[in-house]
């Protein structure tokens, strides 16, 4: 192995470690308690070694999210298979939502706080793609208009979770809520193209 592989698989190494210390604490204490200093002291490595790596505090919420929608997408895509349909909307609805209120910091990291991440744009992320093609794959089935239609259901997912992790609705009224989001999506899949 050359040197520079070497320094390049060190440098590796060393982001990840700053991402896993940022995400450990975030759960521990949440994200308020993430500081540069901080991360410093939690991995020992000087502040000018973390900025060598990520421009700021945003940089490294945002590296943790992009390894969130991995998390997310492996479990979308495992609630989707072996399902079809209404089941497999319903599976990966309950999946996104378990998600969300399993991982709160790495949920927040996702979709909360600030990051310079971007979504559907032409310089989307992969990983953040692949979030979304996990969402249109059970939604496809049901619309002509699947990009819409799958921003619809993620913002219906994205409200439940939201509402519900701050206890302003019943968690005991998860099923019937998704039940109403299944069925808002496939009957929306039966009515004609408007203008059509």
């Amino acid at each position: 192995m050359g040197t520079a592989e070497r320094k390049g698989r060190d440098r590796a190494a060393r982001e990840q470690r700053i991402v896993a210390a940022a995400r450990a604490i975030a759960e521990r204490e949440g994200w308020d308690a993430v500081t540069v200093r901080r991360l410093a002291d939690e991995i020992e490595y000087s502040q000018p070694v973390l900025y060598s790596h990520f421009t700021n505090r945003d940089a490294i919420v945002a590296a943790v999210a992009v390894e969130g929608f991995k998390e997310l997408t492996a479990a979308l895509r495992d609630a989707a298979s072996g399902s079809t349909g209404r089941n497999a909307l319903k599976n990966v609805a309950l999946a996104y939502l378990a998600f969300a209120l399993d991982r709160p910091a790495l949920y927040d990291a996702m979709f909360v706080l600030p990051t310079d991440l971007r979504f559907a744009e032409a310089g989307t992320r992969p990983e953040l793609r692949a979030g979304f093609e996990a969402l249109a794959a059970v939604v496809a089935p049901f619309c002509v208009e699947v990009a819409d239609v799958t921003e619809t259901f993620w913002a219906a997912l994205h409200g439940v979770a939201t509402l519900e992790r701050s206890g302003r609705i019943r968690p005991s009224a998860r099923n019937e809520r998704i039940a109403l989001v299944v069925r808002a999506i496939v009957v929306s899949g039966k009515r004609p193209r408007a203008g059509g």
